[in-house]
């Protein structure tokens, strides 16, 4: 089985080489976890090492802003603009006022399909998964999030849609999308011996063997990293 690299020192082979190609993977968390920073890692290494095309869908944070965050973290997009693609809101916005027959959905996947067109893309990030609900204005969320699901499968891409998990809650997610998706990447914060410190967890992920116990993750200049003795 083809699958995809997260770059992510230890955790590909928790996950028999990484994640299945073509699964849609929740990537969840509280505030802080850095589920983006993380989603990012698996685009930028990926178009970095592999040549493998992605687009980072930011729905909350403006694209300058993403990449001042992410080259503070050493991914800096230079020289790889023909690689990885940045979408951010206003650019969708901008674009669904010119066509004003279309809905924002719509519009959303008309950007994807040209990207998966010009680019060739095998990695699409959406960050995050409940803003783009509530932007699409889902009347009938599970039913129409299931179609969602099985369009970016029908894409041919490796999909991370990034949840925020609400304070004190176990939910990975509101309408049901982690029975819907085939993979969920659980990042935790746990407060120890009066530091913050950052967990990993494989939830699910179809057609692989792992294990479902929490990984200590640690990010430094070398990137992320699981402990996994």
């Amino acid at each position: 089985m083809k699958r995809i690299k997260t770059y992510v020192k230890g955790l590909d082979k928790e996950m028999q080489g990484g994640i299945p190609e073509g699964s849609v993977v929740l990537v969840a968390g509280k505030p802080g976890t850095m589920k983006s920073s993380f989603a990012f890692n698996i685009l930028y290494h990926n178009a970095n090492r592999d040549d493998k095309s992605g687009v980072y869908v930011t729905l909350e944070q403006g694209r300058d802003s993403l990449l001042t965050n992410m080259e503070g973290l050493g991914m800096k997009l230079s020289g790889l603009e023909k690689e990885i693609s940045v979408l951010d809101l206003g650019m969708i916005r901008k674009k669904l006022i010119q066509l004003t027959n279309q809905t924002w959905m719509e519009v959303f996947k008309m950007y994807l399909k040209n990207l998966k067109k010009n680019m060739d893309i095998k990695l699409v990030v959406i960050d995050s998964l409940p803003i783009l609900e509530v932007m699409a204005k889902f009347n009938s969320p599970r039913e129409e999030l299931f179609h969602f699901f099985e369009w970016l499968r029908d894409m041919n891409v490796t999909a991370f849609l990034i949840t925020e998990m609400e304070q004190g809650s176990d939910k990975f997610c509101q309408n049901s999308e982690d029975f819907l998706s085939d993979g969920i990447v659980h990042l935790d914060l746990r407060r120890e011996d009066n530091l913050v410190n950052l967990y990993l967890s494989i939830v699910k992920m179809r057609q692989t063997s792992h294990k479902r116990g929490y990984f200590p993750l640690i990010f430094d200049k070398d990137g992320f990293e699981i402990v996994t003795d």
